[in-house]
């Protein structure tokens, strides 16, 4: 499974992006207003920090702009990936990037019907959003089941499925274990995929053991 970072702080991609476990980021029109920064600006300087895929979302709603903006993102490095939402102009603007030789990501897919209609149209990755649907006693990680089986019976839908919506670690191994592509995670969550209490006793216990024997690996 890949694993996007969910954020437009650039110090956050920057610090997550020296550990080599990211494989590209995703933004989005909330994430750039708490950047406080132009959009440009902070896509470019991800671009620069992350070889992988950057989501950067049109805000236009109408096919015109979105395409428009869409085309002005893709220019701004070889890795974008324009993110649109899964509306019927986004889909048809995902159709005309994705002929053009864009990779696509679909946005704002809450259901295995609007998932086929993005594969359809060409999109690199689709993102469910689980965690809203959880949100709404509806069953997130059913969905996510139901569009990688989907996908799976086509050998014609190149598109990943890019689990979005992400609220805790459980999360990234359910949609794992489903065979999801790609997690995008808020960098609090990666963060905790690092954590078992465990590991923190096993290690204490060692380095004990070890600075009882008065050893120095590097003066040996």
């Amino acid at each position: 499974m890949k694993f996007f970072v969910d954020t437009a702080d650039v110090s956050e991609i920057r610090d997550l992006a020296a550990t080599g476990l990211v494989d590209g980021v995703t933004t989005n029109p909330s994430l750039i207003a708490k950047s406080g920064r132009r959009i440009l600006d902070v896509i470019a300087e991800i671009c620069d920090i992350v070889d992988g895929p950057i989501s950067a979302e049109v805000a236009a709603t109408d096919f015109d702009t979105m395409l428009r903006e869409g085309q002005k993102l893709a220019k701004i490095a070889d890795n974008v990936t324009v993110k649109v939402p899964l509306t019927p102009d986004g889909l048809k603007t995902c159709r005309a990037l994705s002929d053009a030789g864009t990779k696509v990501n679909v946005t704002l897919c809450f259901s295995a019907g609007q998932a086929i209609l993005a594969a359809k149209a060409g999109a690199s990755f689709i993102s469910p959003f689980i965690g809203r649907l959880d949100d709404i006693s509806s069953n997130g990680m059913g969905l996510i089941a139901d569009i990688v089986q989907i996908y799976r019976n086509y050998d014609n839908f190149k598109t990943e499925v890019l689990v979005a919506s992400i609220r805790s670690p459980s999360d990234v191994t359910e949609a794992a274990k489903l065979g999801a592509h790609v997690s995008t995670l808020p960098p609090s969550v990666l963060r905790q995929l690092f954590q078992h209490p465990l590991t923190d006793k096993g290690l204490q216990a060692f380095l004990k053991d070890w600075e009882a024997t008065g050893q120095s690996i590097l003066d040996q």
